[in-house]
This record gives structure tokens, sequence and C-alpha cells, in this order.
């Protein structure tokens, strides 16, 4: 299949000190030489791959750039075939110009993604991989970037291979079998492929079991700051993102709705939720905002509670009514706000307020910023993020996770079917359908509709 060449500006948009610019495809050498001229007066046809140029852009007698020009041969490119990166100067004007130039003489813009699917139609890697390529561009933590570079690496699709190839040996053998049915006899040794359901069984539950980690490592650990109104949640929030980012303001009711954002703590990336204060209230919008309060609550593995010191004791409690029976199995942190407005001793006596309700408690000022240091370690405490090493194979991705499920599922009913004794054509069905799953995340089993789906969620130029 004779496929044209694409082009597209790799780095991001905008003046840089310098710009990347990306051609693949057979022919991208020849294309680039009607723009570009060397000192040497050599083609880039002629020059040996892996090589890096020295040279002019030239839009038809006029220098438009020098340009540094790197040649990649077939296979041996990220793409797998013939490429060409031109490294110009930042200007926005430059870019343009060079990609005008490289569209006039026969090249074609690329689409989201483009050279990374072209990489996996050629071989270079799987999908779980190529899907890695996006995780790792858009990585915020050293977790997060580690568990790309595994899975990019290959780590996560060996061990799925090595699971659906011990499906296909015995699959194999079970169908062989079909063909002597009459003859009852067992080519597939029954307790080996039962001990076999059980290894992958296991395997499959701790991948589908890392995912909860994994989502929190690639998307954020979900922390809800909640509280009453005016208790100081999105002063809270503004200081740990370190940019205003909610309306603070003296009135009640200011936050009405869920306002959302991450941040990198001690190599933890946290999603930081400030959600509107609770209170009884018959504003329609604000009692809206509330209900989503106690829907982020459920969402969240952390909750920051906002108590204003200042509030009688009574009325506290009487919040803790509505809210503690929300939070169970959530790591709760109570923070005593405004703690430079009150004596030692009202400190001590609220200190001892809901006995045997949250897992840590602090004095805190989020408008002095006083102890908010202490609360970004309890925060990372409670993540509980395990050290990732470069061996760990951990599932960040939703659709891998979805066709690990159903992987499992499928599994269980080998296991169960061995175990009652059913027919040879339903145990097949079943073990098949494992084997398909696993497949679909390789890409082993793919359609044109998923891998355009995949990709086009990429960023343009990858």
């Amino acid at each position: 299949m004779i496929e044209d060449i694409i082009c597209a500006i790799s780095t991001p948009p905008g003046m840089g000190a310098i710009a990347v610019i990306r051609l693949s495809g057979e022919g991208s050498c020849a294309l680039t030489d009607r723009i570009f001229h060397s000192p040497s007066g050599r083609k880039l046809n002629e020059v040996a791959a892996n090589t890096v140029h020295f040279g002019k852009i030239m839009a038809e007698d006029e220098v438009l750039d020098e340009v540094l020009v790197t040649v990649f041969r077939a296979p041996h490119s990220f793409t797998g075939e013939e490429s060409v990166e031109i490294s110009c100067h930042g200007s926005v004007y430059i870019q343009q110009r060079i990609m005008e130039l490289l569209l006039a003489h026969g090249a074609r813009l690329a689409g989201a993604g483009e050279f990374t699917r072209r990489a996996f139609r050629n071989g270079k890697f799987d999908l779980s991989q190529a899907e890695a390529v996006a995780d790792l561009i858009s990585s915020s933590s050293r977790a997060s970037h580690r568990v790309a570079m595994n899975q990019m690496r290959g780590g996560f699709a060996k061990k799925l291979s090595d699971l659906r190839d011990k499906l296909l040996q015995f699959v194999s053998l079970i169908e062989l079998e079909l063909d002597f049915s009459e003859e009852d006899v067992e080519f597939a040794n029954r307790q080996q492929l039962y001990l076999l359901t059980q290894e992958i069984e296991s395997e499959i539950g701790k991948l589908v079991s890392s995912f909860r980690l994994g989502n929190a490592i690639k998307n954020g650990i979900p922390v809800a700051i909640i509280g009453e109104t005016n208790a100081g949640k999105s002063t809270l929030l503004n200081l740990l993102l370190n940019e205003e980012k909610a309306i603070v303001s003296d009135i009640h009711g200011t936050t009405r709705d869920v306002i959302e954002d991450t941040m990198n703590i001690g190599g933890v990336t946290f999603r930081f939720i400030d959600t509107a204060g609770i209170r009884q209230t018959s504003d329609t919008i604000e009692t809206m905002g509330i209900e989503r309060t106690f829907r982020k609550i459920e969402q969240a593995s952390i909750v920051l509670w906002m108590i204003d010191l200042t509030t009688p004791r009574k009325k506290i409690e009487s919040l803790a009514e509505s809210i503690v029976p929300k939070i169970k199995e959530k790591h709760l942190i109570l923070l005593f706000n405004k703690a430079d407005l009150i004596s030692g001793e009202e400190r001590t006596e609220k200190k001892n307020i809901l006995p045997g309700v949250g897992d840590d408690r602090l004095f805190i000022s989020a408008r002095q910023q006083y102890n908010t240091g202490r609360l970004q370690e309890l925060l990372v405490e409670a993540a509980a993020i395990p050290a990732i090493s470069e061996e760990d194979v951990v599932v960040t991705n939703l659709r891998h996770y979805e066709a690990l499920t159903k992987a499992l599922e499928a599994i269980l009913r080998v296991k169960e079917g061995l175990e009652i004794g059913i027919t040879h054509d339903f145990l097949s069905q079943d073990i098949r359908e494992c084997m398909f799953h696993l497949g679909e995340i390789t890409g082993q089993i793919s359609t044109d509709e998923i891998l355009g789906n995949i990709f086009s969620k990429f960023c343009i130029g990858k």
C-alpha cells in the first residue's frame, strides 16, 4: 500500500527558541530537497540514515531560515517509514511558511495521532504501547512517568501475550477434540487447564485491581474540600493551586458549582475539588450546588473537611450528622481553619470535638498560610502511593480495564465449566472470548473504528 507523505509541527504551538516539523512517508527526503539547500550541495536522498544536516530553507529565491534536518530511513524510524525532521527557529511565521512550502510540494497535513498510528500499523509497537506514548507525553508525576515508560517498553503487552499464548495452546487441543468427538478422546489435559485458569484468573485479577491505583496516578487522586459556607474552602483551593481559581468573598454561598484543578505535591498528582458550602438554603441554584457537593464526596478518595473555628460547637456537631455517613471508607482530614482568630484555650476545646471522626486533624489558617505545609505532607501520606518500579504493571487506561474485566468474566466461566464438565464446544467458546478481550488491548484484534477513536485523542504531530 503506497502511503502519501504527512507533515506536522510536532512542538507545542506558539513562539519558542526552536520548532520541529516532521514528515513521514516514502519520498520524504526527495520532497524536503525541493526546499532545503545544503552548503555541500548534497541531496538528502544521498546521505546516511540517522544523520543531521545544516542548510537553508528557500522560498523561491528567498532564504526563509537556517535549519537542521535529521534523516531517518525505513524501517529504523518512529513510524517505520522514511522520515525527516526539520528543526527551525521558533517563529510562528517561519513554522507556518515551512508548512505551506511542504504542502505546496505534495505533502499532506497529518491528522491527530497519525504518526503513532502509522508506527502501530508498521509493527513498531502494539496498541497498548501506542496508547502509552500519549500517557508519557501527558505524565505529570514520577509515578505516571514510570507507569507509561513500562507500558511503552512492552511490559504490559508481554504479560498479556504470555497469557494469550497459553490459552491458545489449550483451545487448539480442545478444538482438535471436536474432530474426534465420536471417539471420546481428550487431547487437552483438563487438570492442567484448570490450573491454568487459576493462574490466569489471578494474573488478570491483579491487573483489574491495579486500575484504582493506576487511575489515581494518571488522573490525580480526587480530594474533595467540603464544609460550611465561608469556612475558607475557596481560599484553601487557591493556596494549594497557587492561583486565584475560585472567588473568595465574605458573602455566603459564593461557590455554587464544583471547581476542579490538579496540582503535583511531593511527586503525587492531586485533583482538588472545591465544593459549594453545605447549609440550609431556599436558593434553588445553591441547593443544586450542595447536591453536587455530596456527589463529589462519593467520588473522592480524600476528604478535607474545613471547619471554621469561630463556629459554635453545636452547629458543627449538627453538620456532622449529614456529612459523616457520606464519608465512610474515605480518608478524612479535619481542618480547623481560622486558627489565628481564636485563643489557645479555645483551640484545645475545639480539638476534642467530634471524637472518633477523621483520620487526621490539623489547625490551619488558609488566609495566613499557617500549617499549610504540614497539610501537604498529610495529603502525600494519605495518598499512600506505593513506589512504582520499572517492572511493575499498573493499568491506567479505562479501555484496558473494561477489556480485562470482560476477560476475567470469560476465564471464570471456563473455570466453572471445567468444574461442572461442560461440552468441548462451549469450553472452547469461553476460552476464545477471553483471548479476544486480551487481544483487544494489544491490537491483535481491532477495527478501524476503535483505532480511529484511540488515535483521535492524540495531539497533531505525534
